[in-house]
């Protein structure tokens, strides 16, 4: 879930930013105004406005799970829209006017040299996103998909052993987080900006 809503949101996030970069000021105002909306109400709010109140106005997914996957996307687009914005303002003027002057257009530009310097200055911001998407997969227990914390609410229900199972799932979301953590390190290092 946390993948696939990362995978959504980067592209909601790479549109975003670069609107609000490059973009006219009217499109900038747009985006800025859903950046500001959605980062400024609860996660779970956005789930239940997918959820139950956009099939009222006739847009249907296939069931809960993509229902709460667009929302996570949503709200992960919002905050990417904001770290691709500050990765693309970091990339230095230089690189940008030497492509220039070897000949590229402005989309050759952008996509041999600004997003892919964009994205190794925001890869550690782009994996914390990918340690908060999967821990707030939690959430999608309120509309019952089935996750590790359904899980658990279901359990709690045949056996009360309330802490034990907690304890557990809690242990899981933990371990799953350093392994990402991990992974996510090893990539920092990988692609690391040369100083």
């Amino acid at each position: 879930m946390a993948i696939g809503a990362l995978a959504i949101g980067v592209i909601i996030g790479l549109a975003g930013a670069f609107v609000r970069v490059y973009g006219p000021r009217w499109a900038r105002l747009l985006v800025t105004a859903y950046v500001e909306f959605v980062r400024n109400i609860p996660l779970l709010l956005i789930i239940y406005f997918v959820y139950f109140g956009l099939p009222l106005i006739g847009i249907r997914f296939l069931d809960n799970l993509w229902s709460f996957v667009f929302a996570l996307a949503l709200y992960s687009g919002a905050y990417l829209i904001e770290t691709f914005r500050a990765g693309l303002e970091a990339v230095n003027a230089g690189y940008i006017e030497a492509g220039t002057a070897v000949g590229l257009r402005r989309f050759q530009v952008a996509r041999y040299i600004t997003i892919p310097l964009m994205f190794r200055i925001v890869l550690p911001s782009l994996g914390n996103t990918l340690i908060s998407l999967f821990k707030d997969t939690s959430l999608a227990s309120a509309i019952s998909v089935t996750e590790l914390t359904y899980g658990a609410i279901r359990i709690n229900v045949n056996t009360w052993r309330i802490i034990e199972v907690y304890t557990v799932v809690g242990l899981m979301y933990l371990a799953t987080c350093y392994l990402i953590a991990g992974l996510l390190r090893l990539l920092e290092r990988r692609f690391a900006m040369p100083h």
